[in-house]
């Protein structure tokens, strides 16, 4: 999930813990499994980690398909930044890199990673620019938390946490490689002053 897709984060303080680095590494494991028993194996399966979190947890996945599997698993990036429909709403921000890996996406079996599944509008500017990238036989998507709230039809086929939420709530997701922690956190949106 990108900044945009949840209005606020949870401040600390009134942010109750959700998921820890145990559940996290449990849910992943659970994922991993199920894309390699839906994909009969992971033979054609590459992973595209969505910038920032959805990259690590893409990472983490390949890593736990590589024990399942006793395979290499592609894993990249795929930066959605300039496909997004709010562009013009937000300031200005850097792009991240795509980086598609090994023999590219053709006829491939592609898992889009991202860490929240809220509205579904990253998901749909990650449809727009895989499309520009190549062609897969499927495409598939693995989400940490699924919170709900969509304004598009788009749906997880891999989920680690339905979790139910208000609009007034925010849900935010702390990975060790970016935040120092493991954790997912559900609190209330600030309040505008």
């Amino acid at each position: 999930m990108d900044k945009h897709d949840s209005p606020a984060q949870p401040h600390a303080s009134d942010a109750r813990p959700v998921l820890e680095g145990p559940d996290i590494a449990r849910v992943l494991t659970r994922i991993a499994h199920e894309i390699v028993e839906r994909a009969k194996g992971a033979d054609d399966v590459v992973l595209l980690g969505i910038p920032t979190r959805g990259v690590f947890l893409a990472q983490r996945l390949a890593a736990k398909l590589e024990q399942i599997t006793d395979r290499k698993i592609p894993v990249g990036s795929l930066d959605i930044t300039m496909y997004r429909d709010d562009l013009r709403m937000h300031p200005p921000r850097a792009l991240a890199r795509t980086e598609i890996p090994g023999d590219g996406i053709d006829g491939k079996l592609v898992v889009l990673v991202d860490d929240v599944l809220f509205s579904g509008r990253t998901i749909r500017a990650a449809l727009d620019a895989l499309n520009d990238i190549g062609r897969p036989r499927a495409v598939q998507l693995a989400v940490l938390v699924d919170r709900g709230h969509r304004e598009l039809p788009i749906r997880a086929d891999y989920v680690g946490k339905n979790l139910p939420t208000s609009l007034r709530e925010t849900v935010k997701v702390q990975l060790a490689e970016e935040d120092g922690r493991d954790t997912v956190l559900l609190g209330a949106k600030p309040t505008a002053q």
